[in-house]
């Protein structure tokens, strides 16, 4: 078996992960949790996301955090956009790299963006005419690559036929999501080999959320295909609102642990990585605790006056 020998790997956890958390981590702690994962080794994290606070409040500091962390020289910091609107809020606070999303299905599309498949890759090719200009690299995330929540299985057929367009259109890679976390090595097999036969390797990323436990396996079957790129997560943090009951994404450190095994570079340090780690969830766990409390005394309260 020839697995590549170097994997890059996409820390997507201080946006996909903690747009999903229930509490907000304040500016200065998100900070210094891109701060500290700056210092591991990684060479891409995507900071944050510029979208309307109205629909993604956990991110709302979104130029604040972005303009504020130490952006260290051959580190990639992507931010993710929605449309052009947020491309142009991105390119203010001085993003260099930016993210966009889709989906290979019309329903999520639908429930993810709030419109129409063809509405949305042009929207897509509309930020592409202004980055592409300005030497903005743009990557494309494509979202329900094998299953999705509301039309079941999606054809392979159909994700490379998308992927292709992606790519032809400008952007220098595609990311394949198992947004439902459904995948398996046969159906993620079944995906790639389709895939692959359409589009370069090195253009392909994989993005798998651990809802049965199956992502290390999924990306062991992309690894197989020449796949060199993976997104991942610290702590396993996030999941999706429009795909109900999907888990988070595949946490960074239990990748890392997997691909060291396989002997595959990465030039990330595990120990560094697990003080991130403990450092983000004392964080969080801070945060809960704090709310609970308030809760509680919010009882008491209500108790003393009835």
């Amino acid at each position: 078996m020839v697995f590549p020998k170097n994997v890059k790997l996409v820390e997507v956890g201080p946006r996909d992960g903690l747009q999903n958390e229930p509490n907000i981590l304040p500016t200065s702690k998100k900070i210094e949790f891109i701060n500290r994962l700056s210092q591991t080794g990684l060479t891409t994290i995507e900071v944050t996301s510029f979208v309307s606070a109205k629909w993604v409040p956990q991110l709302a500091d979104a130029e604040r955090v972005f303009q504020n962390i130490d952006k260290r020289p051959g580190i990639h910091y992507p931010v993710l956009i929605p449309n052009l609107t947020g491309y142009k809020r991105a390119i203010a606070a001085g993003a260099t790299e930016v993210s966009v999303f889709t989906a290979a299905s019309e329903t999520f599309c639908q429930k993810n963006t709030h419109c129409s498949l063809t509405t949305s890759l042009a929207r897509i090719q509309e930020i592409l005419n202004q980055a592409l200009p300005q030497h903005i690299a743009v990557r494309a995330y494509l979202s329900c690559a094998i299953d999705c929540p509301y039309e079941g299985s999606i054809s392979p057929h159909k994700v490379a036929e998308l992927t292709t367009t992606l790519l032809t259109m400008g952007c220098y890679e595609v990311s394949l999501g198992d947004t439902t976390g459904t995948g398996t090595m046969n159906k993620v097999s079944a995906l790639l080999d389709k895939v692959c036969s359409k589009a370069p390797t090195h253009q392909l990323a994989v993005h798998f959320h651990d809802t049965y436990g199956q992502a290390l396996t999924n990306i062991y079957s992309a690894l197989e295909h020449g796949i060199a790129t993976i997104d991942c997560a610290i702590g396993g943090l996030g999941g999706c609102p429009y795909a109900p009951g999907a888990g988070g994404n595949v946490a960074s450190e239990d990748v890392l642990f997997f691909l060291n095994g396989l002997g595959i570079e990465t030039g990330v340090n595990l120990n560094a990585l697990l003080e991130v780690n403990r450092f983000l969830f004392n964080s969080l766990q801070r945060l809960t605790q704090s709310k609970t409390a308030q809760a509680m005394m919010g009882g008491s309260l209500q108790q003393e006056r009835t």
